[in-house]
């Protein structure tokens, strides 16, 4: 058997965490397998779905690289199709038009509660003769005995008696079909084998399992997986942070952590934390999730995604740190590298914002000191060094790590100081903070002129203070 799984997200939104990973789940299956991997935007809602919302789950997909194999499927291009199975339905006697109107459902519903029943229809409409020019709605006829029972991969033998399910509406008074339906159709039309969804689908499955099965059409398998928690313990929500994959893009961190991360959210494969692509297809199975949610930790993603910004080609670290810079509005042309920039600071950072946040001294003029760090550093007593120093570097015939230590070096022999006593002025006059990376590599990478440059006006700046004292 080919193996056919689908991501089936409802555009009413962005692609949030939970999604994502349902989705992964759902590409591992099929890649893991050599199978085909279907797309369906579910986007019967019409009052609330979106071309946003759609755009916005491709995006998060794509930057994932949760990669579909055929374009992607739309339920509201599909209402033919489904017209065509519920008129087969009806022929069939498997479906029946309910004339019921709202206030007797709401009085039968209340009197089954009364009396510690579990709220179901009951059938009076089942064999009724049409009324013409009487709003309906259509239901499928439930099997009245025995139990639907399947096997679900995460939750283990799972059987409901369908004495618990009513008569499902499978299309409205103006002819819409409803949710529950369209997913039977879709997957029976589509070959799905293999369905991947939140544990808050589970009511919904015996009740499609009884439309396939009154269709004629095979059962597919599947797995139902728990939700993500926040690190209280509540469900993940905006109240956490970013919830859509698209803000963990925009924050900095790369694609390859978060797909790290998003497995690990319920799937576990011994001890192992980290996992290339290319493992988690040769390794992943259903069976190996976990049925306790999973809680989301933030430092957790942090580690993994240093742990890439340190791992993977530099080059393709710097490609998605361009990204940022242009995010910023930070031109990077006749600048360092970025490889350079990556090589410098992926030991500093947690995501690729930061790092672009903390590197602009390299394209942009130091326009400000930082306060606590001018107050310590840009002293009257940093005067001295800072004007020995700017004469060592404008005399300097090569520019590179070792002429610049050296020239710091020289600086300090001459005035009898520590290296503190330059270093942390010149690094505050040449970045503007008090934090960066080594002065001789960092400076190496800014020219020649302009870091003789910022020492002067970090000299103004000391002698306007000094003045104003």
């Amino acid at each position: 058997m080919s193996v056919v799984s689908r991501f089936a997200p409802s555009p009413t939104g962005y692609l949030h965490v939970g999604g994502a990973r349902t989705a992964l789940y759902a590409w591992l299956v099929a890649r893991a397998a050599g199978g085909k991997f279907v797309l369906r935007i579910e986007d019967t809602d019409r009052e609330r779905s979106t071309q946003e919302a759609i755009d916005a789950i491709f995006e998060g997909m794509e930057w994932l690289g949760l990669t579909w194999d055929e374009p992607p499927i739309y339920q509201t291009k599909r209402f033919d199709r489904y017209q065509t199975v519920i008129d087969q339905l009806l022929a069939e006697g498997k479906a029946y038009k309910c004339y019921c109107s709202h206030e007797r459902l709401e009085t039968m519903r209340e009197e089954q509660m009364a009396a510690g029943l579990k709220p179901r229809y009951d059938g009076k409409c089942y064999g009724l003769e049409d009324q013409p020019g009487k709003p309906y709605v259509i239901r499928f006829r439930n099997p009245q005995e025995g139990s639907v029972v399947f096997d679900d991969h995460v939750r283990g033998r799972i059987e409901i008696s369908n004495k618990e399910l009513d008569d499902l509406i499978i299309a409205r008074t103006d002819g819409t079909p409803t949710y529950n339906f369209c997913v039977v159709v879709d997957d029976w039309d589509m070959g799905i084998t293999h369905v991947v969804r939140g544990e808050d689908h589970i009511n919904n499955t015996p009740r499609q399992i009884n439309i396939l099965q009154a269709l004629g059409a095979p059962i597919p398998e599947y797995a139902h997986v728990s939700m993500i928690l926040g690190d209280d313990g509540k469900k993940l929500s905006k109240r956490h942070g970013a919830v859509s994959v698209t803000e963990y893009r925009d924050k900095g961190y790369l694609p390859e952590a978060m797909i790290n991360y998003l497995v690990r959210l319920g799937w576990s494969h011994g001890d192992q934390e980290v996992f290339s692509r290319d493992e988690l297809i040769s390794i992943f199975k259903l069976s190996d999730i976990n049925k306790a949610a999973s809680a989301f930790n933030t430092e957790k993603l942090n580690w993994l995604n240093q742990h890439y910004m340190k791992t993977l080609p530099v080059e393709q670290v710097a490609a998605e740190l361009a990204w940022h810079f242009e995010q910023l509005g930070i031109a990077t042309t006749g600048g360092p590298a970025l490889t350079a920039i990556v090589g410098l600071q992926a030991e500093r950072v947690k995501t690729l914002r930061e790092m672009a946040e903390i590197s602009r001294y390299f394209y942009e003029p130091v326009t400000g000191f930082e306060e606590q760090a001018a107050k310590k550093h840009l002293r009257p007593v940093a005067g001295e060094p800072l004007r020995d120093v700017q004469q060592r570097f404008a005399a300097l015939t090569s520019w590179t790590p070792e002429t610049i230590q050296q020239a710091i070096q020289d600086t300090c022999a001459a005035l009898d100081v520590g290296m503190g006593k330059v270093g942390m002025p010149l690094r505050v006059a040449t970045t503007g903070g008090g934090n960066s990376p080594s002065l001789d590599v960092t400076l190496a990478l800014i020219p020649q002129a302009v870091v003789v440059e910022r020492i002067g006006l970090a000299l103004e700046f000391i002698q306007a203070r000094e003045e104003n004292a």
